[in-house]
């Protein structure tokens, strides 16, 4: 018997220690309905599809190991679906390696309601914000990340905002930018945008000099989303002199995250956080 209890309280015990606080963003709900009546479903906690419920899990580093610096990081998935894990949780565990919180937001699917995704980012920077004391975080030292149509949410959040919501920094991986009628750009705006919707959600054409400093890195053989959409954005960046750094390999594809290929570009993590260094981001 006490042999079970030592086992049981060892479970208890890692559990506790992998288990992330779930922050809801909206407990009254949500002011936007998507529409999105089917029932959200996880695979594996890896691609988690029907997501109506926004929400994100906090990985906080302890107060004695804080760098004051967090990210909050939105996973991509085409606006259909979130890959959770390679370009969300693993994330969030490699962030607090440096001394970085990390916030894995679950934003909801769009279903053509392309206002809802924003709402999400912009909702959950704020909340990071007013609550940074509690979590050793310095309110002017939060960043967003995004990977593929995750990137274009980030981007989003750093060219459409108000003061409150703002981030500081930008880290954007194989970003989707502008919008070109495809499959992600159906998914956020509808099958027949207008030209407004088009316009609007195009990010390279709303950078200003206000715009967060931004790290970009993509494959110039990304067959899904091409590198141009990086290429826009950074010369956007240039152009209104924002401090930027953009790093295009040459093979790397798609949808790597947190994966290693056996590439050069396994080593993007090094160079991230080399830019967060000489931001003053972290240490």
């Amino acid at each position: 018997m006490k042999k079970i209890l030592l086992i049981l309280t060892a479970i208890t015990i890692m559990g506790s220690l992998n288990a992330q606080e779930e922050i809801k963003l909206y407990k009254e709900g949500p002011y936007i309905s998507s529409g999105i009546t089917q029932k959200e479903i996880n695979y594996d906690n890896s691609w988690v599809t029907n997501v109506t419920e926004a929400r994100m899990f906090a990985y906080i580093v302890p107060e004695d190991k804080a760098s004051g610096t967090a990210v909050l990081i939105c996973p991509g998935g085409g606006y259909g679906g979130l890959a959770v894990a390679h370009e969300g949780a693993q994330v969030a565990e490699w962030l607090n390696t440096l001394g970085v919180s990390a916030f894995v937001l679950y934003y909801r699917m769009p279903n053509h309601h392309s206002e809802i995704p924003l709402a999400d980012a912009q909702t959950a920077i704020q909340f990071i914000r007013e609550n940074a004391a509690k979590w050793h975080i310095d309110k002017n030292k939060i960043g967003i990340a995004g990977f593929s149509a995750g990137g274009h949410l980030a981007s989003t959040a750093g060219t459409h905002y108000i003061e409150t919501n703002r981030p500081d920094f930008m880290i954007l991986i194989y970003p989707v930018i502008t919008m070109t009628g495809d499959g992600t750009c159906q998914n956020l705006l509808g099958i027949t945008p207008s030209d407004d919707q088009l316009l609007r959600f195009s990010n390279q054409l709303h950078v200003t000099a206000q715009t967060p400093a931004t790290f970009i890195l993509a494959a110039s053989d990304d067959d899904v989303v091409s590198v141009e959409h990086s290429l826009l954005f950074h010369k956007a960046l240039q152009d209104n002199n924002v401090p930027s750094e953009f790093h295009n390999f040459e093979k790397g594809g798609h949808g790597f995250g947190m994966r290693k290929q056996g590439l050069e570009i396994d080593n993007w993590t090094e160079l991230l956080t080399k830019w967060l260094q000489s931001g003053g981001f972290i240490k």
